[in-house]
């Protein structure tokens, strides 16, 4: 390939003489191999497609039963107990209401607990849960791998330093020759875009003895990530087997790179094989909070995923290889007929690429024992809102897809549950505001036969206060249940370990993370209602560069945020005081969530004290990968050079000197 660089290009599309000019590259300085052109045709949601070959699917419907058999299972006890505890007599239109939102939240718990649940099994029996075996890491690997950065107002110094860090493990494997680097940017303005360019630019100077690192930036961002992956595989596809979609954050070693290449290799008809990012490099109490759930309570849940999902299996946009003719082939995405947030590009692409390989007949597996894949957390809450909003409304798009008739039943299950993932806020939210109604009502109209006697749950009028209690605690246990698998795989690590000290160190990190979780919820629960209310109203997220790195609050700016959590939080407490002080006890952990929604943002947004961080602390805290301890020091000397003039055109041991 080409390996010539293009230097200095200003205010004008830059010319490659080994290839005419490309209207899709923007200045200040561009640097691509020669064109190997794959068509990659706009995909029709209504067509059935011919399949790469008939899947054997015949026992798929035992895991899936076992999931949805048992939540139904679940759920309908639920809703007879609290049916029981309604309709002493006859149950009124907003008791029913009650009921119908109130199983619904709980039913969607179940689910995502039972399959925890299943999970927790093979990885407590010491089995690998993964959908796809890959061949021994010694295996001779004739493929070429790209590995595509997508990145829009990135730090490039970070990046750098993980794209060197992991050049430099495939080299240590002799695996280097099999892979090439492109960094696809999106980035607007000259500012940031000539900045990312010389950074990239002395990367490539830097390690084409290992492998080509290429750049270019997009004069026009056309339909965001997708469209700057789907610009990659039409112009330059045909020339790699496979590639692997890595995010600003995103560092994997060079092991699980070769393992993912190889188990490509093994299986043509795999289309795809997401691995299961580990949160690594988190510094604000949010991020460590979000590194110890992850690192805990993950394994089970994703352990479940591959349990029910198997060969149809969904995929989170980063982190995974994909068959680059597969993908071509199968996943161009069509804009959708209509006005934005509806219409228009394709959002959240990941999950809608996945049902289309689905369809096609390509395997879309999990890994989720592959080690060795990581990522970032934004680091405070008012960040994860701004992103949640994209993702929430890209969910919601989803509604206009998964109708059409040549989907399959596991795409449309995927399709549903992403949507369904952010319209159960507002189910909880109008749970919450019926039950206070319903309060309201018991403390206006007493029932005659109830005399004078308030009851301990004036929510709605009971007849057994145990039934009422049984029915809380038996809700506890289920929402609860994935922390409690995680607690116990944690606990049987500890004790391989020998490691007493290491058992209650996580017991007490399982605490200190369920408490912050239960002030967090009801946080989330909010925004996500107001966020699909604007979503169904019409308005559009946008698309803004996201914060990975320093996150700190003022407490102004959290107080601010969280205003209207405040305000609601005080109204519902005072009507709950008002009724009863038992619904008060009972409401709490909302109330006092949506009450200290600004200090919990902003103490969540500091630097995680001592005592949390030993808490919290995961594997990849207590003994970090070569391969992020490497990234981490060479992002450093990354920003050092850029920060110091002249620095990026010094040879590295100079400007760190």
């Amino acid at each position: 390939m080409d390996e010539a660089v293009n230097e200095n290009f200003k205010g004008q599309i830059p010319r490659n003489p080994a290839q005419p000019p490309v209207a899709r590259d923007a200045g200040p300085w561009w640097h691509l191999p020669s064109p190997a052109p794959l068509d990659m045709p706009e995909q029709d949601f209504g067509e059935r497609v011919a399949l790469v070959g008939e899947p054997r699917r015949r026992g798929y419907w035992v895991p899936r039963t076992a999931i949805f058999a048992g939540a139904a299972a679940l759920t309908a006890a639920f809703a007879h107990e609290l049916f029981s505890i309604l309709a002493f007599v006859v149950i009124t239109p907003v008791q029913f209401l009650f009921l119908i939102l109130s199983t619904i939240a709980f039913g969607w718990i179940a689910v995502g607990s039972l399959s925890a649940a299943l999970g927790f099994l093979p990885l407590f029996a010491g089995e690998r849960p993964d959908t796809i075996d890959p061949p021994p890491p010694t295996d001779p690997l004739t493929s070429r791998i790209a590995l595509l950065f997508p990145v829009y107002h990135e730090e490039p110094t970070r990046i750098a330093g993980a794209i060197e860090a992991m050049a430099r493990e495939l080299e240590a494997l002799g695996r280097s020759g099999n892979f090439d680097v492109f960094v696809l940017s999106d980035t607007r303005g000259d500012d940031d875009g000539g900045r990312e360019a010389d950074v990239y630019r002395a990367l490539a100077q830097e390690i084409k003895s290992v492998l080509p690192v290429y750049y270019r930036r997009r004069l026009q961002n056309t339909a965001r990530k997708a469209g700057n992956i789907a610009d990659w595989v039409s112009r330059f596809g045909a020339g790699y087997d496979t590639f692997v979609i890595l995010d600003g954050d995103s560092v994997m070693d060079g092991r699980t790179l070769v393992s993912l290449a190889l188990a490509m290799e093994a299986d043509p008809k795999a289309g795809l094989i997401q691995t299961v990012p580990r949160i690594a490099g988190g510094e604000t109490l949010l991020q460590r909070l979000q590194q110890f759930a992850c690192n805990t309570y993950g394994p089970a849940v994703s352990a479940g995923l591959a349990f029910w999902h198997r060969d149809q299996g969904n995929y989170w946009g980063h982190n995974a290889i994909i068959r680059t003719a597969a993908f071509a082939s199968a996943a161009g995405l069509p804009d959708l007929p209509g006005r934005k947030p509806f219409g228009g590009h394709i959002m959240s692409h990941d999950f809608v690429e996945a049902v289309l390989l689905q369809r096609a007949g390509y395997g879309v597996h999990m890994m989720p024992s592959l080690e060795g894949s990581y990522e970032g957390m934004p680091p405070n809450i008012i960040d994860i809102v701004a992103r949640d909003r994209r993702w929430a409304q890209g969910n919601l798009q989803h509604l206009a897809i998964v109708s059409q008739p040549g989907l399959t039943p596991m795409g449309r299950l995927h399709l549903g549950m992403g949507a369904a993932s952010y319209l159960i806020s507002a189910v909880w939210a109008l749970s919450l505001v019926v039950g206070m109604i319903l309060a309201l009502q018991g403390q206006q109209m007493i029932p005659s036969y109830f005399r004078d006697a308030k009851t301990l749950f004036p929510i709605w009028p009971i007849i057994d206060p145990g039934a009422a209690l049984r029915l809380f605690l038996a809700t506890l246990v289920v929402v609860l249940l994935p922390k409690f698998l995680g607690l116990i795989l944690a606990w049987k690590e500890a004790r391989a370990r020998n490691d007493f000290f290491g058992a209650v160190r996580v017991t007490i990190g399982v605490f200190i993370e369920t408490i912050y979780s239960m002030l967090i919820a009801p946080i989330f629960m909010l925004t996500q209602t107001v966020g699909a209310a604007e979503i169904l109203a019409g308005l559009d997220s946008g698309w803004k560069p996201q914060n990975r790195d320093d996150g700190v609050l003022s407490f102004d700016d959290a107080m601010w945020f969280s205003r209207w959590h405040t305000l609601i939080g005080l109204i519902a407490g005072i009507i709950a005081w008002t009724v009863s002080p038992g619904l008060l006890a009972w409401m709490a952990p909302v109330i006092l969530g949506l009450v200290l929604a600004g200090p919990v943002s902003w103490i969540t947004s500091l630097k995680a004290g001592a005592i949390e961080r030993w808490a919290l602390a995961t594997n990849v805290d207590l003994s970090p990968p070569a391969v992020l301890i490497d990234a981490g020091h060479r992002a450093s000397n990354w920003a050092r050079r850029a920060a110091t003039p002249g620095g990026l055109s010094m040879q590295p041991e100079a400007a760190a000197a």
